[in-house]
């Protein structure tokens, strides 16, 4: 533990290329883009399946397919393919492979919950929208959305903390992030800097679950007791 404490007062871990501010900075992009990604392409076909009631056990089948898969296994496939080891811009190397390969894996918990959440809406409370003259489109941005938001959230808070903690792979591949901590540790066989690495991607994890709890909490129309 005492080998911990000092990897932390260890002025040199805080400064530079690869100190803990700029790995951290690049592991919250990775994770940042991987998620919008997904929601990019998850949200609106989750929300469309949903307010339709059609396809979504088809659609969820579909993106559940790349659990099937290990992500390391994923990953390496990617770059070896035409996605390729090259650096792409701030990703760094082997960065466009590991966006999409974590884009991926943030892609099922975002179309499940967002499909349940639209499928879940009281179909009195949506007639009684369709009733009173709103459009299809209204009646999924000003009814179903409000109503399904907490569990859209959800679904987002677990898309975020799995990439989060998954990111550190960007590392096996020479790329970006917290994961270069972890895998020098192991390189140089020091077990402090190993555990070092660990803390801050569990400790900033633990941060996301709580904020997005308390977020999910705001927009729950249903006040929890």
């Amino acid at each position: 533990m005492n080998g911990v404490l000092d990897w932390f007062r260890d002025p040199d871990h805080w400064h530079g290329d690869h100190g803990v501010p700029v790995l951290l900075g690049q592991h919250v992009l990775l994770t940042a883009t991987s998620v919008a990604l997904a929601a990019l392409i998850g949200f609106p076909l989750a929300l469309w399946l949903g307010h339709r009631h059609r396809g979504g056990v088809l659609a969820i089948n579909l993106t559940n397919i790349g659990r099937a898969v290990p992500i390391v296994a994923l990953l390496a496939l990617f770059s070896l393919s035409v996605i390729g080891n090259d650096y792409f811009g701030p990703y760094g190397r082997a960065g466009l492979a590991t966006l999409v390969t974590l884009a991926l894996f943030a892609l099922p918990p975002i179309v499940t919950a967002t499909y349940t959440a639209m499928v879940e809406v009281d179909p009195d409370v949506v007639e009684a929208a369709r009733g009173m003259g709103m459009s299809e489109l209204e009646i999924v941005r000003r009814v179903e959305i409000p109503l399904a938001a907490a569990l859209i959230i959800s679904g987002l808070r677990l898309a975020v903390v799995q990439v989060w903690a998954t990111a550190t792979i960007a590392a096996l591949v020479a790329g970006p992030g917290l994961g270069y901590i972890i895998t020098r540790g192991y390189a140089s066989n020091q077990t402090a800097e190993v555990v070092a690495g660990s803390l801050i991607v569990a400790a900033v994890a633990l941060l996301l679950e709580v904020g997005l709890v308390a977020l999910q909490r705001v927009v729950d129309p249903v006040p929890q007791r």
